[in-house]
Parts: structure tokens; sequence; C-alpha cells
């Protein structure tokens, strides 16, 4: 039986999870792992969904679900099940999350919140009624769960910068620099939305805003497909997203920012790099250095300012006291167990997790901008 330990009278959380690829992995690795090391409410993981029967019962047996099953909607409707976890590609959000959370399932989604502006808008209202009956609802932008970002977001909070004037972010891969690396769905506009601008660009975004506590209110966006076809199961098909994806933007607050996002930046392998400059000093983030922030105190004299490194590895930063004792560094796949943690803490709670699809919901009406402002060649000065 996959649970722990529950109080008397206390039946656990059943949870679903639609999904059994690259993101499914990753969530199942935090649900299997979260009760281990953080005090969570009881669940189990009941059942994993995927379309192919083999490929989903051979990933339910590796990842530690209980069982599998080939029809969401059969799931969603059981009473055993109280959680669903959707880890489908985008083109599924909207109407799997949308059906789950009138079943009154509390639901976790991916990134981005949907494929659309329409669908985000109709997820985040299936989201508010829900939540007038108890039941939560959050968007999985696990780079939130970082512990080296946390803690930025902590020193940015107690004013430690000072009054923040810019960011600048930009996450880059490569794994599509090569022109004959096959297509997939993630090329496909019908089944992912847009390319690099929402899978990369959208955490990207979602940081600049939650570090900085403020709203993108104008955009001017550029997008770029550099490989128009790729090769597929017959023959070459047409690339439908973008490769490559730049934003300048203003927030609230009087910031400005920057981000570029690209699946064709060769060499760069999954850097997520994130600049935030005050007026009392600086913060620099790389994810390939997960571990570690960069802080410049401005407030020094000047013969003592310099970036010192934080090897954030201290029970004193956030989540890491759940872990290995202190300088033992943790990694990628841990972001998505504090996620899971926090989701869990909030649902057996009754509060509302964070982040919320309104929050997502903020992130994808500044894709659409960026989108709209490529394509016009315009700068939108009332994202909405």
């Amino acid at each position: 039986m996959n649970s722990h330990e529950t109080t008397p009278g206390q039946s656990p959380l059943g949870v679903a999870m639609i999904g059994y690829a690259f993101m499914g992995k990753a969530h199942s690795n935090a649900w299997r792992n979260v009760a281990s090391f953080f005090d969570v409410p009881a669940f189990e993981r009941r059942v994993l969904v995927g379309r192919d029967p083999a490929g989903v019962a051979e990933a339910a047996a590796k990842y530690g679900w209980a069982e599998s099953a080939t029809d969401w909607r059969e799931v969603i409707a059981r009473d055993d099940i109280h959680i669903v976890d959707i880890c489908a590609p985008g083109f599924m959000h909207a109407e799997i999350a949308i059906a789950a959370l009138a079943a009154g399932k509390h639901v976790l989604v991916e990134k981005p919140l949907a494929n659309t502006l329409a669908e985000a808008e109709a997820m985040t209202a299936a989201a508010a009624a829900a939540r007038t009956h108890g039941v939560q609802s959050m968007i999985g932008f696990n780079y939130r769960r970082v512990p080296a970002l946390a803690l930025a977001r902590e020193l940015i909070a107690e004013g430690r910068l000072g009054t923040i004037r810019h960011v600048r972010a930009a996450y880059l891969q490569d794994w599509l620099s090569d022109a004959e690396s096959p297509m997939t769905w993630r090329l496909r506009k019908e089944t992912a939305g847009s390319g690099a601008l929402g899978d990369i660009a959208s955490h990207a975004i979602d940081q600049i805003q939650h570090l900085t506590g403020e709203i993108v209110t104008e955009v001017t966006g550029t997008l770029r497909t550099f490989v128009t076809e790729r090769p597929g199961p017959h023959g070459l098909e047409d690339v439908t997203v973008d490769d490559a994806a730049w934003a300048t933007l203003g927030l609230t607050g009087d910031i400005s920012a920057s981000v570029e996002a690209s699946r064709v930046a060769t060499g760069q392998k999954n850097s997520l790099r994130v600049e935030v400059y005050g007026s009392l000093g600086s913060l620099t983030f790389d994810l390939e250095s997960l571990n570690e922030l960069l802080f410049l105190d401005a407030s020094l004299p000047v013969r003592e300012q310099g970036f010192r490194r934080i090897l954030v590895s201290e029970p004193e930063h956030p989540y890491v006291d759940g872990w290995w004792p202190q300088g033992h560094v943790i990694g990628w796949e841990h972001t998505f167990t504090h996620q899971v943690r926090d989701f869990l803490l909030a649902v057996g709670a009754g509060t509302e997790p964070s982040p919320s699809f309104e929050d997502g919901l903020q992130v994808q009406r500044v894709l659409a901008a960026v989108e709209e402002s490529a394509n016009d060649k315009s700068t939108i000065t009332a994202v909405r």
C-alpha cells in the first residue's frame, strides 16, 4: 500500500495522476518521496492514467502507483480519488482540470496553465467556483520551490536590494539545436500551444513577477522559428511553434525586465538565469548551479563590495531542513517534492495553495501578449 500513517479516523487522500512521460516521472518521484522527508497529510498513490494500456501499466509499476487506467473520466468519477495531478500535454489541461474541479477533486496542473488564453480563463473561473466549496487548485511552477530562488524572494521582500529597478531572465536550452532532431508534440501548435514561449519563457516570466511581487503590464515581443521542418514518421513535417522568444516587459512598481528563451541555444543545457538589480544590491541565480545564490550588498563601502556566493544548503534556508545535514546539496527533482509538500499542506489545512490558477492566468496573459506583439510588430500596453 502506497501510504503513510494516518491519525485515528482520518482517511488518506487518494491521488490520481494523468500523464506518465517526462513530467509524470518527475511528479511520481515527488509523490513517492515527499512523506519520507516532510510531515504532510496522509495520501495514497492510487492510479496512474495514460492512453497506452501497456505503457501506463509498466510506468505505474515502475513509479509505484497502485494501479493504472486509460480513461481519465472514469478515474475522476471515483469516490476514492481526491486529488488529480495533471501532467498531460497542454491541449488537455482545460478539459481535464475543469471536469476534475467540477467533480470536487483538488487539482495540481503543470504549467503553462493552458494552450490558449480562453482555456486559461475558463480554468480559472472553474477553480474560483470550486474554491467556494473547499476544492483547491494549483499550477506547477516548480522553480518557485528552488531553495535559492525562495531565499532570493525573501531577501527582496526584506528590502535587502532596496528599490527594484530591473530584472533579466534567460532560460536557454539546446535540445533542438540539431535540425535533424525529430518532430514531437511539443513542436505542433495544436498540441503544445507554443514552443519555447510557453514551455520555458513561462517559467522566466513567473519568476520575474514572483520575485518582485509586481505584475507585467506592458510587452514587446519577438518570436523566431529557426528550423521550420523536422523529420516525422511520414517524412518532413512543419514546425508550427517558435524555437526562441524575446520580450521586454514593463511591470507595476516602475520595474523593467527582459526575457529570453531558446531551445536552440547550442551548448546551453538547462540554464535559467535570473538577475535582479536594486538600488541597494543585486542577486544572480543560475539553475545549472541550483544550490547557489550570488548576492551583492551595495550598502557596504565600495572597497568591500562584490558578489558573494551563498551556498543555499543550511537548515535556515527555505525547504532545506527536510533533507540532509548542512552543506549537502539537493537537485532539480527536489523542487517537485517541495511543490507536492506545499500542495498537500494547503489541501490539508483548507487554505489556498500558491501559485493559483489566477497566477497561471496572469502568466498566460503575458504569453499571449508576447505572441500578439511578435505577430503585429507592436507594443502591447495593456496586458489583459
